[in-house]
C-alpha cells in the first residue's frame, strides 16, 4: 500500500508539474488579489498556474491587522464577496467586516474549483524575457533558499507563458528583477492613507512591461502609493481588474 500511496501522489504532481510548462497565465503570490486574478482568468477558460512560496495559500487575508482574524472590506468590493459567497456583516456606511478563515477559504476553494493549479513552497527565481517581453517565469523549490550555496547548487527550471502576474505583495518579486535589470523603476511604498491607497491601487493596476501585470500591494510598491493597512478591497477588485486587463488581450 506505501508504494502506491507514494505512486498516486507521484504522478497526479508531476502530471500537473508538466502542463505548468507552458501556460496561459503565472500569477505570482496566492494572496487575495492573486486569488482573485486567477479565478476570474480560470473561469474565462485560461490555463493558469499560482507560485506561492510558502506551503498555506491566502497570504494575509486569513488575518486583519495585530493578528486578529476579523478583516474589513469597503464598498464596493462587498459586491465581490457578494460573487464569492463570502459572508459578511456592515459596520458603518460603506465599512464590511468578515471572519478571516472563512473568507479565506472561501476563496481559495473558489480559485481552485475553477480550474486553477497551484505550485506551493515555489518561489520565483527570475523571469524569461524574449524579444523584450515577459513570457514566463524561473522558478525553484523554496527549502533551497535556506541553504548555504556552497553545500548546495539545484537550479531552476522554466516555466513559459503568454503572461505574468505580480500579485505578491510587498515583496513586488517579478517587478524588483525588472528593476535590477533598468527595465522598470520602482518607486517604494508610500505611508497610510486608506481612502487615497485603495483607489489608487485599483486604478494603478496595470501592464508595467510588456506581458507583466501588477495587481494588489505590489501596484504600491511599484509606483509610489500610500499603503492601507488591514483593509482588503483594493486587493480583491486589483486582482479582478489584472484578469480583466489580460482577458482583453488574449481574447481579441
Amino acid at each position: 500500500m506505501e508504494k502506491l500511496v507514494t505512486k498516486a501522489m507521484l504522478d497526479k504532481f508531476y502530471q500537473d508539474l508538466s502542463e505548468a510548462i507552458y501556460a496561459d497565465v503565472f500569477v505570482i503570490g496566492a494572496g487575495p488579489s492573486g486569488l482573485v486574478c486567477a479565478r476570474e482568468l480560470s473561469k474565462n477558460g485560461l490555463k493558469v498556474f499560482v507560485i506561492e512560496q510558502n506551503n498555506y495559500l491566502g497570504g494575509g487575508f486569513w488575518i486583519g491587522g495585530y493578528y486578529m482574524n476579523t478583516i474589513t472590506i469597503r464598498e464596493p468590493a462587498n459586491k465581490l464577496l457578494d460573487e464569492i459567497g463570502i459572508p459578511y456583516e456592515k459596520v458603518s456606511e460603506g465599512l464590511f467586516i468578515s471572519y478571516g478563515p472563512i473568507a479565506c477559504s472561501k476563496l481559495i476553494y473558489e480559485t481552485a474549483i475553477s480550474g486553477t493549479k497551484f505550485l506551493q513552497l515555489t518561489y520565483l527565481d527570475d523571469l524569461v524575457i524574449k524579444h523584450n517581453r515577459v513570457s514566463g517565469v524561473v522558478v525553484n523549490w523554496s527549502p533551497t533558499r535556506a541553504l548555504p550555496r556552497a553545500i548546495t547548487c539545484v537550479d531552476p527550471i522554466a516555466l513559459e507563458g503568454k503572461f505574468v502576474v505580480d500579485a505578491s505583495g510587498h515583496d513586488a518579486i517579478a517587478v524588483k528583477k525588472l528593476s535590477q535589470r533598468k527595465l522598470l523603476e520602482i518607486k517604494g511604498l508610500g505611508p497610510l492613507n486608506i481612502e487615497v491607497s485603495e483607489e489608487n491601487v485599483i486604478k494603478y493596476t496595470s501592464e508595467v512591461y510588456p506581458g507583466l501585470v501588477v495587481c494588489g500591494m505590489a501596484v504600491a510598491e511599484t509606483y509610489g502609493l500610500n499603503r492601507m493597512g488591514p483593509t482588503f478591497g483594493s486587493m480583491l477588485l486589483s486582482g479582478k481588474k489584472a484578469s480583466e486587463i489580460i482577458l482583453k488581450q488574449l481574447k481579441n
